[in-house]
C-alpha cells in the first residue's frame, strides 16, 4: 500500500486540503486568518484564500513523516529568512499561532494526538486517511505514467 512517502507531496497536500475543507467541520480558519502573516520573515499575508486548509494538510503530512514532532520544530519547518537590509539575512521561525491553532484543530478532528512530552503523532484515523489518499494518487499517476506500476 502506498504511503505519503511514495507520492509527490504537492499533489497529496492539494488533495488532502480539499478533503479537509469539504468533509471535516472541525477544520475552520480562525477570524484572523485572512489578514495575518505566516511569520516575521513574510512580507504580506498569503494570497490564497484557502491557505488555512493547505497549511493544515501540510502539517498533517509533516507530522506523519517526521512525528513525533512538537510545535517549536514545526515552526522551524515553516520559517524563512528575514531581510535585514544591507546586513546579512537570518533565519526566523514561522508564526506560532498559525501552527498551534491548526494542530489543535487536527486534534479536535482526531487526526493527531499528543505523545507525552515528545510532541504530536498521527492517529490511526489520520494514518488511514493519508494512506487512502496516497493510494488514489498513485493509481492516478500510474494511469498517466504506466512505468510507475513496477514500484
Amino acid at each position: 500500500m502506498p504511503t505519503p512517502h511514495d507520492v509527490p507531496a504537492s499533489i497529496l497536500i492539494k488533495k488532502l486540503a480539499k478533503y479537509l475543507k469539504d468533509n471535516l467541520d472541525e477544520i475552520v480558519p480562525p477570524p484572523w486568518a485572512p489578514v495575518v502573516k505566516t511569520g516575521s520573515h513574510a512580507h504580506r499575508p498569503p494570497e490564497n484564500p484557502d491557505w488555512w486548509f493547505t497549511r493544515c494538510a501540510s502539517l498533517l503530512r509533516k507530522i506523519y513523516v517526521k512525528g513525533p514532532i512538537g510545535i517549536s520544530r514545526l515552526r522551524s519547518e515553516y520559517g524563512g529568512r528575514v531581510d535585514r537590509g544591507v546586513r546579512p539575512e537570518h533565519a526566523r521561525k514561522g508564526g506560532g499561532a498559525a501552527v498551534r491553532k491548526a494542530v489543535q484543530q487536527l486534534e479536535a478532528a482526531t487526526l493527531v494526538k499528543p505523545l507525552g512530552n515528545k510532541g504530536r503523532v498521527v492517529t490511526k484515523e489520520g494514518r488511514t486517511l493519508l494512506d487512502t489518499l496516497s493510494t488514489e494518487i498513485k493509481k492516478d499517476l500510474e494511469k498517466e505514467i504506466p512505468a510507475l506500476k513496477k514500484y
